[in-house]
């Protein structure tokens, strides 16, 4: 047996050093494969084409992973991509314009997934790029609304013969889960003050469909966004806001693809191959030559320097959910957020800050101690906030302490309020898990907090006046630093979302604008003729992001395994328990 167990050991020991061993020839295989792939040289070569394809959910800068590749599952196969975030593809189309060896822009628009905020960004930003002389050709075999705005601001738009054209106005679309929780045996407790009826973000955990209020508020908010999209369409194209509202209510151009040239809201009806013809044409190139295209990711690598200068302006990004604590490249974390700031404003070379804000909220304790750190930094130097999708709740929250604020008109800022919530799994726990629950308690509320029982009346009472005071707090922040009278921001308040055109008006931002704006507007501010930018929070290493991302997908797909159909419950509960204690957040809207 001895002999048995000496014999066991050594194999086991042997087996796991050749497995170490292998696993170190893997990794370094594949930091070799990512390095060389990243040290491919990209030139630029005389009448390249900037080709843009926006298929994907655009992120506020490109991910730290700039060696152009993704990895899919755990066998870490990779593939080229092409996922840049809005700082390099606003960049790319600033540096395009003065590139002697861009000739032009080729944008492909079949399926764009972004924001309506980031697609008024990237649009602008053509606009002035159109200055240079340069073309701008849009093609698609379909165009969503979405695609189409963008696609407006080029010199021809072209669609293939079969396409469809899809405008059809704006629309908003909630999810109700009260019929669900009620099916669950969940009760959802839910405290917030009394005049906060645009606060609609809790609405569905007990109504199974919009209140009037939220009903109100989505209703001038979509109108403020198709405005927008309508005159910029109607100027663009030289079509009357009149023949646009009639196709997009009849749905004419979403079946007859001719109705959408003989009323000019395209050039052509092409095929891919005639496309490429006249790109030849465009760039002066034979056709026998392939075409010079260079993407956005690679042309980030080797375009012109932008931004120079031994000064610095810091741009601090806040993307995502606020939560308690460390974030990530999605949410917003107290502490990280807190100590980039703390960063930018510590830091001698950065004279000036601004903080692109994208966020619909979450708690209002993080908010707080964000909003701090920017109160303390704007003592210091000029700090600029710029607005992007989202700046709305507790991304207000963050953003009031500023000096001056951006907003783009399609922003969805202010939610002005707060509620808080405790679920109560007891039914659900018990009466259709199973579960059973017992304990000892010190005191009266020692357990308070407990999802496991309803709130006693005493517990509601105190809550509801936590939740009175926070929300007392927000106005009175607002009055303060925005120089409005408190019952003036409780009126426009009280939850209601407003678009960066209304927001404006009611003084809840200074001007309209994207990112450059603010940032041209912080050297103005900090008196600087040149700089370089400077951006914070540091982003993940890369093999910590993948790690992560694959930790998680292996978690959903083994606790899938693991639980069938009694997995519905675990994300059920899980959504529940991230929103925890009094939260400053919006409600999701999905606009169409």
């Amino acid at each position: 047996m001895k002999s048995f167990f000496k014999t066991f050991f050594a194999s086991f020991l042997g087996s796991a050093a050749l497995l170490f061993v292998i696993i170190l020839i893997l990794i370094g295989s594949l930091i070799s494969s990512i390095a060389s792939s990243s040290d491919v040289k990209v030139d630029v070569k005389p009448q390249t084409v900037l080709y843009m394809s926006l298929d994907y959910d655009i992120p506020e800068r490109t991910n730290n992973n700039d060696l152009g590749i993704t990895f899919s599952g755990l066998d870490f196969s990779f593939s080229e991509t092409d996922m840049a975030g809005l700082n390099d593809i606003l960049n790319n189309i600033d540096a395009a314009a003065t590139d002697p060896n861009i000739s032009g822009i080729f944008l492909e628009l079949s399926s764009v997934l972004t924001s309506s905020a980031n697609i008024e960004e990237i649009r602008n930003r053509l606009i002035n790029f159109k200055e240079s002389g340069k073309f701008i050709i849009s093609y698609a075999e379909a165009y969503s609304q979405s695609a189409y705005y963008l696609a407006t601001v080029s010199d021809k738009i072209y669609m293939l013969p079969d396409g469809v054209l899809d405008i059809h106005r704006v629309a908003s679309q909630s999810v109700f889960y009260k019929h669900l929780f009620e099916k669950l045996d969940i009760e959802m407790q839910i405290i917030r003050p009394e005049n906060n009826k645009f606060k609609s973000a809790v609405e569905p955990y007990f109504l199974d469909k919009m209140s009037e209020a939220n009903r109100e508020q989505n209703t001038v908010l979509l109108n403020s966004v198709w405005d927008k999209i309508c005159n910029d369409i109607s100027a663009a194209r030289n079509i009357s806001i009149e023949t646009i509202n009639k196709f997009a209510d009849d749905l004419t151009l979403l079946f007859d693809t001719q109705a959408a040239v003989d009323n000019n809201f395209i050039d052509g009806l092409r095929y891919r191959d005639e496309i490429i013809s006249e790109l030849h044409q465009l760039t002066n190139t034979a056709d026998s030559k392939k075409i010079n295209i260079i993407k956005n990711t690679q042309y980030a690598k080797v375009r012109p320097e932008l931004y120079k200068g031994e000064d610095e302006i810091a741009i601090v990004y806040a993307s995502g959910q606020i939560i308690d604590g460390e974030g990530d490249e999605s949410t917003i974390g107290s502490i990280t957020l807190s100590e980039a700031i703390r960063q930018a404003r510590t830091d001698k070379d950065v004279k000036a800050i601004v903080m692109r804000v994208n966020s619909p909220g979450g708690s209002a304790v993080a908010s707080e101690v964000i909003r701090r750190e920017v109160e303390l930094a704007a003592k210091e130097k000029p700090f600029i906030v710029s607005m992007g999708s989202y700046a709305a709740s507790g991304g207000y929250w963050i953003s009031s302490s500023s000096d001056y604020i951006f907003a783009d008109p399609t922003t969805l800022t202010g939610s002005i309020g707060v509620f808080g919530t405790m679920p109560n799994l007891e039914g659900l726990l018990t009466d259709k898990i199973g579960l059973t629950f017992d304990g000892v308690k010190t005191n009266e509320n020692s357990d308070f907090g407990s999802i496991v029982k309803p709130m006693t009346p005493y517990q509601l009472k105190m809550m509801q006046k936590h939740v009175t005071e926070t929300y007392n707090d927000f106005i009175t922040l607002v009055s303060t630093e925005r120089n409005l009278s408190k019952t003036f921001v409780d009126s426009i308040a009280q939850g209601r979302v407003w678009s960066g055109s209304n927001a404006i008006e009611l003084g809840l931002v200074d001007e309209l604008g994207g990112i450059e704006k603010a940032i041209a507007y912080a050297a103005e501010k900090a008196n600087l003729q040149a700089y370089s930018i400077k951006e914070f929070p540091k982003q993940e290493d890369i093999f910590e992001s993948i790690f992560k991302t694959e930790t998680q997908e292996y978690y959903a797909k083994s606790m899938q395994e693991k639980l069938g159909s009694g997995y519905q419950y675990l994300e059920a509960i899980e959504i529940i328990n991230k929103i925890e204690g009094v939260q400053a957040l919006m409600p999701m809207m999905v606009l169409e």
